[in-house]
């Protein structure tokens, strides 16, 4: 199962890092920190001036495509993705699988105004204090990846340090999960994650069960304006979208093209 090893993985990389870089040292490196974790929830949240949220990612890599894009500067797309009217940028940081790397996001701090999502499959709570040192805003937390315990104290440990995060589910199993935790904004991935195939209507049968007030937002497989429409219609407000951006010639284009600004 390919989540199992990346997870594995992941562990192997942080005994590493902890070893290097121990969490009190880390935790110290706060009080010269020049990032403050910026709003997420009014850059996601659907209002009738702004109804379609795009969180637009900085992706090199998939396990499942290999490289996507040969010409990858982070900075660069980063810019093209303001240019676009993207509301919120999500960054890879996981090496080995995604080419990801946690200096995109301090790189890409200094150029952007939106909120920066640490993508990567974080277990641990040394990984939300490094999200907080490079300057991320919010992370990501994949429910599958996590037993319920876990993702609670995660994302209480998230919120404890100012930042938020996007609580990741694939069925109602993880729903459920999300909702222990308290979850605020909650991303339904059409994408499987052990077999990676695409449902696209899965958000079509999770919306329904997520309780009022929460923000939702449908990632994997959205690549057309249509898609946006038909699926904010039933209550999706924000759509993370990466491989059909990172595969356009011109990205910024791209983006307002989905957003229905062009």
């Amino acid at each position: 199962m390919i989540l199992d090893e990346i997870i594995k993985k992941t562990k192997e990389d942080l005994k590493k890092r902890k070893k290097e870089f121990p969490l009190d040292w880390l935790g110290r490196s706060l009080a010269y920190n020049p990032f403050v974790p910026r709003p997420v929830e009014p850059a996601l949240r659907s209002t009738k001036d702004n109804p379609y949220r795009i969180i637009a990612e900085v992706k090199k890599a998939s396990p499942s495509k290999g490289v996507i894009r040969e010409d990858f500067d982070p900075i660069d797309i980063a810019k093209e993705y303001e240019k676009g009217s993207a509301d919120a940028l999500s960054i890879l940081t996981e090496p080995h699988y995604f080419k990801g790397d946690i200096e995109y996001i301090t790189q890409i701090r200094r150029y952007v105004p939106m909120p920066l999502l640490r993508k990567d499959f974080i277990i641990d709570k040394y990984q939300l204090v490094e999200a907080l040192v490079y300057g991320a805003d919010f992370v990501l937390l994949i429910a599958k990846a996590l037993s319920r315990k876990e993702l609670k104290e995660l994302l209480e440990y998230t919120w404890h340090l100012g930042m938020e995060a996007l609580v990741e589910i694939h069925d109602k199993k993880d729903l459920i999960k999300a909702i222990f935790a308290g979850a605020n904004i909650i991303g339904i991935n059409h994408r499987n994650l052990e077999t990676f195939e695409m449902d696209m209507t899965l958000s079509e049968r999770l919306v329904p069960l997520i309780p009022n007030g929460k923000i939702i937002v449908a990632e994997s497989g959205i690549n057309s304006h249509e898609q946006i429409k038909e699926l904010h219609k039933i209550g999706v407000d924000a759509f993370l979208i990466g491989e059909h951006f990172m595969i356009q010639e011109d990205i910024s284009k791209e983006v307002k093209k989905i957003k229905g600004l062009a």
